[in-house]
């Protein structure tokens, strides 16, 4: 753990889930400022994830300047100088390069974990395993870099599919490919095939993540390379003037698909995973929580933080979600 960063992406608007986050005042709340259990946030709940896999210290999150009104009570546990801002939101592929070349000037030869701050798992046990797997692994494999894949309990087509080249398990597989959102035949095929659920979640050293940028966008890192070291040095217009100036990139697609030979994943048990990423699974999810009797109910919900679990009982007595 010592040698461990732990990043949480937390810059995403969560915008198909508008009518889900928007409370009663009118206000559309990220949804990773949002609480399933009555308590934490999403984003605290990752933090809390990330720091069974790192030391506190080395514990960092990616944020957007808009959000300052939430990220700055969730994320107040964690060290000032480990909170990244973005000025705006130009993709997930800019929000891992900001954590990438800023931990580049501070420990180049780290072991990085990159989660999204915005998923749920039922089971916690099994991917702190399985991160901590990975961090060693990745540790003694500083060139290559891993994906978690989660074993799918049924297919959905609208979450995103691994399909490695071998059925393993206890030891990361190549890659063959990814599918985003297939038909729910195709889905089903997939599975059939021995694919996992793509987790976002991706374990390699610092310099082997930014080797993953380096073929196709070398220009863009070196800019920015120099924003972020500027704006270290104190001028704090750097990284708004780099922001203005570039086009998007969304890590996914123009990186990871790009870059599939590359990559090895690692496969994550059943464990009850859910991106929360449409309405359908929040609903799912809050649903399945409620069965089960789980959640936190010793501490209500930081008025900050939308209760999603309420906020939907209160909306099913309206309307359908």
């Amino acid at each position: 753990m010592a040698d461990t960063w732990a990043v949480v992406l937390a810059g995403g608007e969560g915008s198909r889930l508008r009518k889900l986050t928007t409370s009663p005042e009118g206000l559309v709340i990220p949804k990773q400022y949002c609480s399933l259990e009555h308590s934490s946030c999403l984003l605290q709940d990752a933090i809390s994830r990330a720091s069974s896999v790192a030391l506190s210290s080395h514990v960092c999150t990616v944020v957007a300047a808009q959000h300052r009104q939430w990220w700055t009570s969730a994320a107040a546990g964690l060290n000032p100088s480990n909170v990244f801002v973005q000025p705006r939101n130009k993709g997930t592929g800019f929000g891992i390069l900001l954590a990438l070349l800023t931990l580049e000037m501070r420990n180049p030869e780290a072991t990085l974990v990159l989660l999204p701050a915005d998923h749920y798992f039922r089971e916690e046990e099994p991917i702190t395993r399985v991160l901590r797997v990975a961090a060693n692994i990745a540790s003694e494999a500083t060139s290559s870099t891993f994906l978690l894949g989660a074993e799918p309990d049924h297919f959905d087509a609208e979450l995103g599919y691994i399909l490695p080249t071998e059925r393993v398990s206890g030891k990361p597989a190549f890659i063959t490919g990814f599918k985003e959102k297939p038909s729910p035949e195709h889905a089903q095929e997939l599975i059939g095939l021995g694919a996992l659920w793509n987790l976002f979640i991706l374990v390699g050293s610092v310099l082997g993540l930014l080797e993953l940028f380096a073929e196709d966008h070398s220009h863009v890192v070196a800019r920015m390379r120099e924003a972020v070291r500027r704006h270290a040095a104190g001028h704090r217009d750097a990284l708004d003037e780099f922001y203005e100036s570039i086009g998007p990139i969304d890590f996914s697609a123009d990186i990871l698909e790009v870059q599939a030979n590359r990559l090895q994943v690692i496969r994550v048990p059943h464990c009850g995973w859910t991106d929360l990423g449409t309405p359908e699974r929040v609903e799912a999810t809050i649903r399945s929580m409620t069965a089960q009797g789980a959640g936190r109910r010793q501490a209500r919900a930081t008025p900050l933080f939308l209760d999603l679990r309420t906020h939907f009982r209160d909306l099913s007595t309206v309307a359908p979600v």
